[in-house]
């Protein structure tokens, strides 16, 4: 019996020990934490505070275990600023923070913010949320920018990562999700897309609304802004300039169309089929599904359904000139190219001003060049083969002179497209129309 009583006394000891240190400790994060300015030492002293620490963070309780998780992931911000306190590393910022910075480092500091967010809008204490609000602030831009520079060195990869990781530290921003899923299809990692395309899925995001865009000065280039409020703050600092507003489409048929083409390469018919039949379910007014679901019974040679999905998305929308002209577009990647043509004529009826349709057409028109090309190149000098070659000869002339009324069409309504310009002045050479090809040129 006494060696029993000794057992527990000697237990509550060690517990009572662990939570004198554990106090301890936090209370030494928490005064270097709240420091206006550190040094290296301050760093080193907070690194082995975290380090004793280490040992209680799974036995803590709910609100230790969350504190203490906040405190243990603030070592790279630490370690930045105590950088940046040294004037001659401020000019290298942007390569401290991302040597600092690490995506695994991002990651675990996310989890472990929004783990605080949580239990401090539970218990109604906030005491961080300010810090972390702040701090998500300060970070998020910066990821953006990092994002946009590993994607400009399509390094898709990594950036999927990065954009995943804004998602993390700020899940109202499901763009972002969206964007990591489209990057990680770029790098070809489609185990990792299809796990953010899922995540979108559950979240039942559809992409739909307003984009808020204003023309940035410095660069040149249109940014967009989740909101009005975002948008005219930066105009009225004077940063950005030409704001305007653009409705944005319903993006679910693109998720499920991708999720389903992941699906269907993994050898998973059965449950692509299955991920488009659930999101029509969900929302069954979502036309862009409905096409989804075309276009991968149409990619499985499935002709018949295919047919009949086309029937019932036409019969729902029969005026819609986006709706026909994406009909085309599907056709024309399956390589169905006289009905693609079709469509594309069927959105002019309902848009005379639809510039693509008439691109799509002119392109349509000549498809089969390079063919004819080839086989000129291949004839001999015989009197057959020279008589073949006229024959050709004549064809070509024929698809070109099919291509010059869409091209002309589409340089009236957009004579700033460089693709159609170059397009019409490869026609006006070819068909030998040299007034109308110096004028273009002239233009250019």
């Amino acid at each position: 019996m006494m060696k029993n009583k000794l057992i527990v006394v000697v237990s509550a000891l060690l517990i009572s020990c662990g939570v004198v240190a554990q106090k301890e400790e936090m209370k030494t994060l928490k005064r270097i934490y709240d420091k206006e300015s550190l040094t290296e030492k301050d760093v080193a002293d907070y690194k082995a505070a975290v380090a004793k620490l280490e040992p209680y963070i799974a036995s803590a309780n709910e609100g230790d275990k969350v504190y203490m998780n906040y405190m243990r992931v603030q070592v790279p911000t630490l370690e930045f600023n105590a950088v940046m306190e040294k004037p001659e590393n401020r000019a290298n910022m942007q390569m401290y923070a991302m040597k600092t910075f690490t995506l695994a480092n991002l990651s675990m500091m996310a989890e472990a913010y929004n783990a605080v967010l949580e239990y401090e809008k539970k218990t109604g204490k906030k005491v961080y949320t300010k810090d972390i609000e702040e701090e998500r602030t300060t970070l998020m831009p910066m990821l953006q920018q990092y994002a946009t520079v590993l994607g400009n060195q399509k390094n898709y990869k990594d950036g999927a990562k990065v954009l995943y990781t804004m998602y993390q530290f700020d899940p109202s921003r499901q763009d972002m999700l969206y964007n990591a899923a489209n990057f990680a299809v770029a790098a070809e990692d489609y185990d990792n897309a299809l796990m953010y395309y899922n995540d979108l899925k559950k979240v039942n995001y559809s992409g739909e609304g307003t984009a808020y865009i204003a023309k940035n000065l410095a660069s040149g280039n249109d940014d967009s802004f989740a909101t009005k409020e975002e948008r005219d703050k930066m105009i009225a600092i004077k940063t950005h300039i030409s704001p305007r507003e653009e409705k944005m489409p319903s993006k679910r048929g693109e998720i499920y169309k991708n999720i389903a083409l992941i699906l269907v390469q993994k050898g998973k018919v059965d449950e692509a089929k299955a991920a488009i039949a659930e999101a029509k379910r969900e929302n069954p007014n979502d036309t862009s599904l409905l096409m989804t679901e075309a276009d991968l019974y149409l990619s499985l040679k499935d002709t018949e359904t295919y047919k009949k999905l086309i029937s019932q998305v036409l019969e729902k929308n029969p005026n819609d000139a986006d709706l026909v002209y994406n009909l085309g577009v599907i056709n024309m990647q399956s390589n169905n190219f006289a009905e693609a043509e079709t469509y594309f004529n069927r959105a002019l009826q309902i848009n005379p001003n639809y510039t693509n349709a008439y691109i799509n057409i002119s392109a349509l028109k000549l498809k089969a060049d390079q063919k004819l090309v080839d086989e000129m190149n291949s004839l001999g000098t015989s009197e057959k083969d020279n008589k073949r070659y006229e024959v050709l000869k004549k064809q070509r002339e024929a698809l070109f002179r099919g291509a010059l009324d869409p091209l002309e069409k589409a340089y009236a309504l957009d004579p700033s497209n460089d693709l159609v310009t170059d397009n019409l002045l490869s026609v006006y050479n070819f068909l030998g129309m040299k007034e109308k090809y110096a004028a273009l040129k002239a233009k250019k």
